[in-house]
């Protein structure tokens, strides 16, 4: 259990980050490559492996995922703070750390777990492995987050619209109650499941929420506690019903009868949210053929469409979404 310690003036430095922070969602992009959980992630994991294949960047991956494992301390230096302000400016800063807080940070790491021989070069402060380090990161970020990044900052944006909700309806308080069951406010402490035990004390530096798209379990928060606090946590995704292979395949079947194959697969995948270009990536189909079967899903009432930015998120509407699923609507109040 991870207890982050608040004090009066800490309550009054709690603020929500303003989008996804593309250094965190490079690297727990690449510690999703290398699980088979969780579901909802599966295709995603699918593409992403075979286009990191195909444009030959599967050794950098290789690279990310040795300094980044899931389920392990990680370096605090692959997620500074400036990564908040874009990609460029996060690599720009990964690419100044110092060299001691480079020997730190890979001593701290070298504990938990045997390190590649390449990282002593890394840890002895050869600016050319930092260099490495960093342009892998960007490699990868171009050939499996940023394709769906519309998407990722959309369901970011939505998330910080239900936590801008809470603190409107409950202050500080009722921010952070939001964030159960993965997070349990019990005042002057927040609690996180985490995979270890561990204190900090935030001794009026506040706190900065970071919602992330594809941390999917447990929330990660920096390991210095000298660092200025931030906690990463999972936003929530829409999924299907977790029904047997059996009763999945056979709405699968139903609905492409219903609909024709590849419209019930645009349904489908309209579950998590896509942009046109996303689907007809994600389906390999032409982004004609993807903008038809939205626009017809669209006038039976079961898509809808919010512009963020230059770009239209397609998304189920509830009768699109009690298609899906097999389940009845349920009434709205009198």
């Amino acid at each position: 259990m991870l207890r982050l310690h608040f004090t009066d003036a800490d309550l009054a430095k709690v603020w929500v980050a303003p989008g996804p922070d593309p250094l965190w969602e490079t690297v727990l992009g690449v510690q999703l490559l290398s699980q088979t959980g969780p579901r909802s992630f599966g295709e995603w994991r699918r593409r992403a492996r075979m286009e990191l294949q195909r444009k030959g960047a599967d050794g950098p991956a290789r690279l990310v995922g040795a300094a980044a494992p899931p389920a392990s301390y990680f370096p605090d230096f692959l997620t500074p703070a400036e990564g908040g302000h874009g990609l460029s400016a996060g690599l720009d800063a990964l690419r100044a750390t110092p060299s001691a807080r480079l020997r730190r940070e890979l001593a701290l790491t070298a504990r938990t777990r045997r390190l590649p021989r390449w990282f002593a070069g890394l840890a002895a402060g050869e600016r050319s492995h930092l260099d490495e380090l960093t342009d892998a990161i960007r490699r990868v970020h171009d050939t499996v987050v940023r394709p769906d990044w519309t998407r990722v900052a959309a369901t970011v944006q939505a998330d910080r619209m239900v936590r801008a909700r809470a603190l409107c309806d409950g202050g500080v308080a009722g921010l952070l109650e939001s964030l159960r069951p993965a997070l349990d406010w019990r005042p002057p402490t927040l609690y996180v499941r985490y995979p270890e035990g561990r204190d900090i004390h935030l001794d009026g530096r506040g706190l900065c929420l970071i919602p992330s798209f594809f941390c999917h379990s447990s929330p990660v928060a920096l390991a210095d506690p000298t660092l200025p606090q931030v906690l990463v946590y999972p936003i929530a995704r829409t999924e299907g019903p977790d029904v047997s292979p059996v009763g999945a395949d056979r709405r699968r079947r139903q609905l492409a009868g219903l609909l024709g194959r590849t419209r019930a697969r645009v349904l489908t995948a309209l579950q998590n949210s896509a942009t046109t270009g996303e689907l007809a990536r994600m389906l390999r189909i032409s982004a004609a053929s993807a903008s038809e079967h939205v626009r017809a899903l669209r006038e039976a009432g079961l898509v809808h469409g919010n512009r963020v930015g230059g770009s239209v998120i397609h998304s189920l509407t509830p009768l699109g979404a009690a298609l899906l699923h097999g389940e009845p609507q349920r009434p709205g109040p009198a």
